[in-house]
């Protein structure tokens, strides 16, 4: 009798487990992710710009508005971008980076008055680490999402830039 109670209290035991087990991948795969409603910045502050590495591939110049950048709610890294090429062309860039999946997106194109032209595809691209247009897997890999895992906040990535890179990113 007593052996079957036991036997009746760990069976009842795997039961519960197994029920909660279920609840919480249900609930898990339930919540879908929510970008937060996102707001355009000001004017790219040129003396928060602080200039960052791309490769060794690349002439131009690629730097982040200090000022602009932000750690959402929902993960993401937005940053105004500023590339100057080696014959004198500015673009500027509002993007976000979502470093749980390795994606990164436009949210607007500065123009030249200063004001911004809101992006007509919104969808996230993978980054990728090619030669040519390395830029968001830099920012991925050595400032924003050290181990694929964003910064905590905003000073954290502007600390990560004026270092050079994320204490936590391990050089070879």
């Amino acid at each position: 009798m007593f052996l079957l109670s036991r036997l009746w209290i760990i069976l009842f035991g795997f039961f519960l487990v197994a029920t909660a087990e279920a609840g919480f991948e249900e609930d898990y795969e339930t919540k879908q992710w929510q970008e937060v409603e996102v707001q355009l910045p000001g004017v790219p502050n040129k003396g928060a710009l602080q200039s960052f590495y791309v490769s060794a591939t690349t002439d131009n110049i690629f730097a982040i508005d200090t000022s602009s950048l932000s750690v959402g709610s929902d993960g993401v890294v937005r940053y105004v971008l500023q590339i100057a090429s080696s014959e004198g062309a500015l673009t500027t860039s509002f993007e976000g980076m979502r470093c749980e999946t390795r994606e990164w997106r436009i949210y607007a194109s500065g123009r030249r008055d200063g004001s911004w032209s809101k992006s007509r595809v919104n969808a996230w691209s993978p980054i990728r680490d090619v030669p040519s247009n390395r830029q968001h897997a830099a920012l991925f890999s050595e400032y924003f999402c050290p181990d694929g895992i964003a910064v905590r906040t905003a000073a954290d990535a502007v600390n990560a830039l004026r270092r050079g890179g994320h204490p936590d990113v391990k050089r070879h």
